[in-house]
């Protein structure tokens, strides 16, 4: 098949307006399961799933947490601009950003760009009874230095470099987000954030901060479930992808060549890597950034098999990676997933590392083959959207017969939506 080619056309579907959720089932696990099983279709409650999985399975979970990355500013002539964190640039790891005291720098999308030509942007807040102030500066073009102009060159020319300065230096900026900043709820929900979305639009299990938008596979587990997991022998494990807003950016073009791929942050520790030996290296994956996280350590490992000293930079996965046959012109043959993760774990010992951070804008699509997920538990996507694509690529291309009968049995669509399991 020849993957650059596909016609978007080919994975449109009509989703009426009254099958998207506009807010999740009250009980999380309550929620609708479409089972696809070797082409056979039939549905149950989530909290039934464990009955379809295997005992003793390795199951991989985005551990990744929503921030309120939304923030809003209004200038004494009213206008109203939006602020929208899209990634850390300075420091540019998550981790260190959040604590920072007194300034930092992310990369943002702006919104209502054209009324904030000059200028800083102020908001006060409050905490614990006392009044501080946020600053909000744009650099543009010859503000910008060598460092900072590749940075921004990176996201397509689409988010500008803005330094937040406030004048609390013993409080960190993870502290005013929580009260300057608001949950960003996907788009097609056409509604305001409710002070319920707090809750409702993150995992039960989400532990690292930095995404703008939920891994919405892993809205649907509690407790519960994942205690009937644990019982049925299922290793648990996690990986980190922080979702970027491009997860919701539609394909435009006629065909998907034409479609540039967002790149996103992950981070794997050294255990992920030892489950997926010890399994064999096969695991079901929850939810598509999961997927997108697992099927990216496949081509960061064959890159080490000729550039064992590569830097995490240079282990950042491409988006036609596994169809160009890799950045050398050829991968090399005959890795097998096992090889991959092996080259991966003594790359980690010749470093001293526990951990792989690095990014990928690997695109699924079909034409693609699987290396690492067997199962696939997410939700029902957008038409004519890359999540749907993944989803055709792990089907065979049978995703028409899901939605189908989705469509003809109330099951509810999109983030807040019902889920299904996936086993091709």
């Amino acid at each position: 098949m020849d993957t650059k080619h596909i016609r978007i056309a080919d994975f449109n579907y009509d989703l009426p307006e009254d099958k998207i959720a506009e807010h999740p089932n009250p009980q999380r696990d309550h929620s609708k399961l479409l089972l696809y099983r070797k082409g056979e279709v039939s549905e149950d409650i989530f909290y039934n799933i464990t009955s379809y999985l295997p005992k003793g399975a390795l199951m991989v979970f985005n551990n990744t947490r929503v921030i309120q990355a939304r923030m809003h500013f209004r200038k004494e002539t009213g206008a109203l601009i939006e602020v929208f964190l899209m990634e850390p640039a300075a420091p540019s790891d998550y981790e260190r950003i959040f604590q920072t005291t007194g300034h930092c720098s992310w990369l943002c999308m702006v919104g209502n760009l054209k009324k904030w030509k000059e200028g800083s942007l102020t908001r006060n807040f409050e905490i614990k009874g006392q009044q501080f102030t946020l600053k909000a500066t744009m650099l543009r073009g010859d503000e910008l230095s060598a460092e900072q102009k590749k940075m921004t060159d990176h996201t397509g020319g689409t988010n500008y470099w803005v330094n937040f300065d406030w004048d609390a230096k013993q409080i960190n900026f993870s502290d005013i987000l929580e009260q300057v900043g608001e949950l960003p709820i996907p788009p097609y929900l056409n509604r305001s954030t409710e002070e319920s979305d707090k809750t409702d639009y993150q995992t039960v299990y989400s532990k690292v901060n930095g995404s703008v938008a939920a891994p919405t596979a892993g809205l649907h587990f509690t407790d519960r479930v994942l205690e009937n997991i644990d019982k049925m022998g299922i290793v648990r494990d996690e990986v980190t992808l922080h979702v970027g807003a491009g997860t919701f950016k539609p394909v435009k073009t006629e065909e998907i060549e034409g479609h540039e791929m967002h790149s996103e942050y992950i981070v794997v520790h050294r255990h992920t890597f030892e489950r997926l030996l010890e399994h064999q290296c096969q695991c079901i994956a929850v939810g598509t950034t999961s997927v997108r996280t697992l099927e990216s350590l496949y081509y960061m490992g064959v890159y080490l098999q000729t550039h064992p000293d590569a830097s995490e930079e240079d282990l950042h996965v491409n988006q036609w990676d596994p169809y160009d046959n890799g950045r050398d012109g050829g991968l090399a043959e005959g890795i097998t997933p096992e090889q991959s993760v092996r080259n991966i774990l003594a790359y980690l010992d010749r470093n001293g590392l526990d951990v792989l951070s690095s990014s990928t804008a690997l695109f699924i699509a079909p034409g693609y083959t699987y290396k690492f997920v067997k199962l696939l538990i997410t939700n029902f996507h957008q038409p004519e959207s890359t999540l749907l694509l993944l989803v055709s690529a792990f089907l065979h291309g049978d995703w028409k017969k899901v939605y189908k009968y989705a469509l003809g049995h109330d099951f509810k669509f999109l983030s807040y939506g019902d889920a299904c399991l996936l086993i091709p």
